[in-house]
């Protein structure tokens, strides 16, 4: 199979990419803006048209939602999430090719009690999340589509909450991390893997797809710290205390529910992500590796 990955300079455009080659694949073209700007229509079609694709992972996104709310910003964010997905939509038409669309638990406001299945009521209460969800509908147009919405990303090729916590305990002694909002962390190494495995399938649709568990910020801050043997200690602290003093305006809505259900995944017969806190664990050995000199 052919397979073409859009924002290869992140987290999870590196990892799809990494096992694509650990299981010997050699024909995928990466691209990141350099190689194929998605917001350039014409370009967006002759480099698919080209490759040819069989699949197309679509990981390049505007993701910086606090600096989406920015009224300049606004019309940028909208062609990148988009107008940017609808071109690569209307070239996998072309090509036939398959389409992963990656999203995000921010279609939802968090308001519901329990867990939020794939077909509930979505309500994006940011610029990050109705863009998002816009790129969902524009994905939908091809019928042989997945949508797999995820939430707290974190990869070794890029910057997450694991390695800022672990930055942040080399310089402080405690620090506050909301524990009021709920979800679940997903590490770009096991998504990857579901990924290709869904890639040989047909079992288009949309999907939860994030690490097994829940847990709050704060909950997961407190892991890192404890299971990297830091010092550091995390006061568990709510949304508004947080913000407190911070200009409101310039801050995107957060999600306070963010448990997706994952058993539409199992139901199909994938295979559900290990835990986050195993995920936390290998994600830590490998940016020691990287990043820690002996």
């Amino acid at each position: 199979m052919r397979y073409l990955i859009t924002g290869y300079n992140g987290q999870l455009g590196y990892d799809i990419v990494r096992e694509l080659i650990s299981r010997g694949e050699k024909e995928f073209l990466a691209t990141d803006i350099d190689e194929m700007d998605i917001t350039n229509r014409e370009e967006v079609m002759s480099v698919v048209r080209e490759f040819n694709p069989d699949v197309i992972f679509h990981c390049a996104a505007w993701t910086a939602v606090d600096k989406a709310e920015d009224k300049e910003l606004q019309a940028k964010v909208r062609k990148i999430n988009v107008e940017g997905t609808k071109n690569l939509v209307d070239a996998s038409l072309i090509t036939d090719s398959k389409i992963f669309y990656m999203s995000t638990d921010y279609v939802f406001d968090g308001k519901k009690e329990g867990l939020y299945k794939e077909d509930d009521q979505v309500n994006p209460m940011s610029v990050y999340g109705k863009t998002k969800y816009e790129g969902e509908e524009e994905v939908r147009t091809n019928p042989k589509h997945f949508i797999t919405r995820i939430s707290w990303v974190f990869g070794i090729n890029g910057n997450n909450f694991i390695k800022t916590m672990l930055e942040l305990s080399e310089k402080y002694q405690e620090l506050n991390v909301v524990d009021d909002q709920i979800g679940s962390p997903t590490y770009t190494v096991d998504l990857s893997k579901l990924l290709v495995d869904m890639a040989q399938t047909e079992k288009y649709g949309t999907y939860h797809v994030n690490n097994s568990g829940y847990c709050s910020w704060a909950e997961f801050a407190d892991y890192i710290m404890k299971s990297n043997h830091k010092e550091t200690k995390i006061n568990f602290v709510s949304t508004e205390k947080y913000y407190e003093g911070k200009d409101m305006s310039k801050i995107a809505y957060r999600p306070r529910n963010s448990k997706l259900d994952k058993s539409k995944l199992v139901e199909a017969g994938f295979e559900a992500l290990p835990s986050w806190q195993d995920a936390t664990d290998r994600y830590s050995k490998e940016y020691v590796k990287k990043y820690i000199k002996k």
